[in-house]
């Protein structure tokens, strides 16, 4: 009985269910073999890590709350802001995932650099990287950087905690949190408990000194945020940082933001000096484009409220076994192949015979349906060798009959295409009513694929 007796306790890693024994698969996830064991301190978890303010807490009208006119604060950078729905809401907690080296600590500390530009108390709180190791990134960005950062490395919850709430910056970042670990929790940092328990004390400390604080989250190899995925829950916004990191681009993309919308991307160039904003995404995509080339086809893809033009390349060759192979890159495997059945079935293709691959030029991930009519051209092309025009684009999703239907927005995307150069839109005929109000491109409807075929 001297020994203090320990609960242990199962979680889904997956969820972050809480179960008092294991199970084989989760209840609440539905997913299986996902069960953890961690052993925790009876009944403490979570108490001494929040804020003592709910006693002092009330109910309130909505017509008491006033907005100031300072809602947001701008991070100086155009692309960031635009994915956090125009700047840094005070009291957020937003959680920033993204593989290994893609430039997450690069974006917060450029972002860190801008907000003191601007005045702003900035605290940068490291559990992975000492001071000097802080220190030799931060002279390899572009610009200097003034006495309102400070810097901090701590992985102990509490400390973390009562900096905050002593120095009490308008911006804090914390990288990362699965370095953090409270000591109330007796597992290892990193396991489900302490990165539950972590992130629900920064939200508690967020919501109730008003400050704006940025965790960077580590991520599995099937690419979501380790950790429970209670965790996307309990943020305000969750962000992934994408790219590929043999190419130079890098993409910040939204999955989650209680202050604005959930589509739009911020595309940058990673260069020596660090991460640089991208003006014009699709002449940046397009650089390099071959020409008269069979199964080259650009289509506008659009990402929240911004077109953005790519080059889709198909391959179709002869198969030498007797199971065709299929392969996308950058583009849904599954929507691919049902495009190639509609392929066979609608325009009598053989396509059943022969091995096609499919290409997003540049990396980028698209699982926008108006891509389907790119895809389908660049596979006909492909097919019969017959290269497309340059000057023309297309949109526009393709159904299981082999219709040609209407997509979002499409007055925006020619104008887009109108703005790079693209003499002629090969478009859905349902959306020739609002895309010509755009002038200077020629604009052609198509019902079906039968009536593709005739501009390949």
């Amino acid at each position: 009985m001297a020994n203090a007796k320990k609960n242990t306790v199962f979680f889904c890693s997956s969820c972050g269910y809480e179960s008092a024994k294991w199970l084989g698969q989760c209840p609440g996830c539905r997913e299986w073999n996902t069960f953890v064991e961690e052993n925790i301190s009876g009944g403490k978890a979570g108490r001494k890590s929040g804020p003592s303010v709910h006693a002092k807490s009330r109910p309130c009208r909505l017509s008491e709350i006033e907005l100031g006119r300072e809602e947001r604060i701008s991070t100086g950078i155009g692309e960031f802001d635009r994915v956090l729905g125009g700047g840094i809401v005070p009291g957020s907690l937003v959680l920033v995932g993204g593989d290994p080296g893609i430039g997450k600590s690069t974006l917060l500390l450029q972002t860190c650099q801008k907000l003191t530009d601007s005045d702003n108390d900035v605290l940068y709180i490291s559990g992975e990287e000492s001071l000097k190791q802080i220190k030799m990134r931060a002279e390899r960005l572009a610009g200097s950087f003034k006495d309102s950062l400070q810097l901090l490395c701590e992985t102990d919850l509490e400390a973390v905690c009562e900096t905050l709430r002593q120095q009490k910056p308008r911006v804090a970042v914390i990288d990362s949190i699965q370095t953090m670990f409270s000591q109330e929790i007796s597992s290892a940092p990193g396991s489900v408990s302490q990165v539950r328990e972590a992130t629900a004390a920064l939200l508690q400390l967020a919501k109730s000194e008003n400050i704006a604080i940025f965790i960077v989250g580590h991520v599995t190899k099937e690419g979501m945020v380790a950790g429970p995925r209670v965790l996307e829950h309990i943020v305000d916004a969750v962000l992934y940082f994408e790219g590929d990191r043999f190419a130079s681009y890098r993409i910040l993309r939204g999955v989650k933001n209680r202050f604005g919308s959930t589509n739009e991307i911020g595309v940058f160039e990673m260069r020596a000096e660090g991460l640089f904003e991208v003006a014009n995404p699709s002449e940046y995509m397009l650089a390099g484009r071959p020409e008269d080339a069979s199964g080259s086809v650009v289509v506008c893809a659009l990402e929240g409220t911004r077109p953005i033009l790519l080059e889709l390349q198909a391959l179709v060759t002869k198969s030498s076994f007797g199971f065709p192979k299929r392969q996308a890159t950058g583009a849904d495997i599954n929507r691919f192949n049902l495009l190639m059945a509609v392929l066979e079935k609608r325009l009598n293709l053989k396509t059943s015979e022969c091995d096609a691959f499919v290409n997003v030029a540049g990396g980028m991930r698209i699982q926008e349906p108006a891509v389907d009519l790119g895809i389908v051209m660049a596979v006909v092309s492909s097919y019969r060798n017959r290269p497309v025009s340059k000057e023309l684009i297309v949109f526009g999703e393709v159904g299981l009959s082999g219709e040609v239907r209407n997509v979002s927005m499409p007055e925006l995307r020619v104008q887009e295409a109108k703005k790079l150069g693209f003499k002629t839109c090969l478009l859905p005929a349902s959306a020739m009513a609002q895309a010509k109000r755009v002038t200077g491109i020629e604009l052609i409807g198509v019902r079906n694929l039968n009536e593709v075929l005739d501009h390949i």
